[in-house]
């Protein structure tokens, strides 16, 4: 029920934009409108699953809500203001929709300290590959970029995750995870990397994450 919910979160995003965006310019067009129905029928999806779950769980899976609301409302300030590709929207919305995890951690039974070391995984994840297709498509298309915080950013997931592995007991298959992304970015960004289109980019990325993924869930599978 949490995965149909943000699943409706995720679909409600691009009408809701619109919507909202034209509202803001005083406009109403049929384009408003039938972003509007759209943006209604995916709260549907959003909510009525989510109340299921509401009616029949403890509130505790709340708290992964909760905390990633700020983030989530700064995302919408900026998709108001059409700056959805903002570097600062971008990072806020990954955050946001890492909750989904540890909601569903926490009503598999996790405790909410395992549950939100598994989001910070997901966080590490996330951020990472962020400031990296960020540099990536830069390069790709000749324009300067700065390998610092693409540099910095890994060198601190990647130190993130050893504390998690040490202090946390997360499993140690969390390091190979973001060992990869560690790689990827090295290779991805050097002279031996092949040249890719902005789709090719887009499609390696989301196998990285599955594979990110898989990894984190093989390594708690197997704790």
């Amino acid at each position: 029920m949490i995965g149909l919910a943000a699943f409706g979160i995720f679909l409600i995003h691009q009408p809701l934009k619109i919507a909202v965006k034209d509202r803001a310019k005083g406009k109403r067009t049929s384009r408003t409108a039938w972003a509007e129905r759209f943006t209604l029928l995916y709260a549907l999806l959003a909510v009525v699953p989510f109340l299921i779950v509401w009616i029949n769980a403890k509130v505790d899976f709340l708290v992964p809500l909760l905390l990633a609301a700020p983030f989530g409302l700064l995302q919408l300030y900026f998709d108001s203001r059409s700056q959805s590709r903002d570097l600062a929207a971008e990072l806020a919305g990954a955050v946001a929709l890492g909750a989904v995890a540890p909601m569903i951690a926490l009503l598999g039974g996790w405790s909410l300290l395992a549950a939100l070391v598994l989001w910070l995984l997901l966080i590490i994840r996330a951020l990472t590959s962020i400031y990296y297709v960020r540099a990536r498509l830069r390069l790709e298309r000749e324009k300067p970029f700065a390998p610092a915080p693409v540099a910095i950013t890994h060198a601190l997931g990647l130190l993130l995750a050893v504390m998690l592995v040490i202090l946390m007991g997360t499993p140690p298959l969390s390091l190979l995870a973001v060992g990869l992304l560690v790689i990827r970015a090295a290779y991805g960004l050097s002279r031996y990397r092949p040249r890719l289109k902005a789709k090719q980019v887009g499609i390696r990325e989301v196998i990285y994450g599955l594979l990110y993924a898989i990894l984190i869930a093989m390594g708690y599978s197997l704790a």
